[in-house]
């Protein structure tokens, strides 16, 4: 079977985006290279909450309780190792499995801790995003819940499976949400009232609230970092960047950094330096 031709990416998502800023040489390995990454038990422990906490709202108000968010871990659990060959090869071990099972459930019964669901009637869930900027920027992404106010109000709504995180890096964990709010304020004419990320391993809320100023500010970043992107594909000039995260990378056997050799390039370089889009 003849190996899928290689495309330079068309559309930016918020992770592709962080990537980039993170280190130019992981997003080349992430969106153009392609390489595996391994699923972790955190990963994967992640998506088990995401799942539950989406499915609770498939139930009536009244029903929406902590046991009956925990009864369909095993459930969903089921169904994903279904769909994923990782995840059924994830643990050694039933034990070890009980254990993530465990810490998972302590994770969806901290979110009764942040809200109460009872009161809530989310518009959208695992809402897929997608806008066109006026410089032709294509912006996907998926939002965990939307909630719209009869007004018209809306909130755009995250879950983190990990802590909080410290006022120094509050700006970076928010990126993720206001490229939502830029994409929504894009294709549906409406700043989002209220952005919000629910940290449910140490059970806390983090608000923000965007304004049309700030919407536009970060529109000219997506647009500086997409010609970065864009020049970089051209000439396949994708330089590391070094920092704390390197420890977590599932690339370091590819990287200069660490004595690494990246793959042969798979893109044409532009002769004339120019980006080829």
């Amino acid at each position: 079977m003849s190996k899928s031709p290689v495309r330079a990416p068309s559309t930016l998502s918020p992770s592709r985006a962080s990537d980039f800023k993170t280190c130019p040489l992981m997003y080349r390995f992430r969106a153009i290279d392609r390489l595996p990454e391994p699923t972790t038990p955190a990963q994967m422990k992640g998506t088990l909450v995401h799942a539950v906490l989406e499915r609770l709202y498939d139930f009536s108000a009244v029903d929406r309780t902590a046991k009956r968010a925990t009864s369909l871990l095993e459930p969903e659990w089921d169904r994903l190792r279904q769909r994923s060959p990782e995840a059924e090869s994830l643990f050694d071990d039933g034990e070890a499995e009980r254990r993530w099972l465990a810490e998972a459930a302590v994770l969806v019964e901290s979110y009764f801790t942040v809200e109460d669901p009872t009161r809530l009637a989310p518009a959208e869930r695992e809402c897929l995003i997608e806008a066109k900027l006026d410089n032709g920027i294509r912006m996907r992404g998926f939002i965990d819940r939307l909630d719209i106010a009869p007004g018209g109000q809306i909130r755009v709504v995250d879950y983190k499976t990990g802590s909080s995180p410290k006022p120094a890096f509050q700006a970076q964990a928010l990126f993720q949400l206001k490229f939502y709010a830029l994409a929504l304020w894009r294709t549906r004419g409406v700043v989002p009232t209220v952005l919000r990320l629910l940290y449910l391993k140490d059970g806390q809320v983090l608000d923000y609230s965007p304004d049309e100023g700030e919407l536009r500010r970060l529109e000219r970043t997506v647009t500086a970092l997409w010609r970065a992107i864009d020049q970089a594909v051209a000439t396949g000039d994708f330089k590391p960047r070094k920092g704390p995260l390197c420890g977590w990378c599932a690339y370091r056997e590819y990287c200069p950094e660490f004595g690494g050799t990246p793959p042969p390039y798979p893109l044409p370089i532009a002769l004339d330096g120019m980006p080829l889009s």
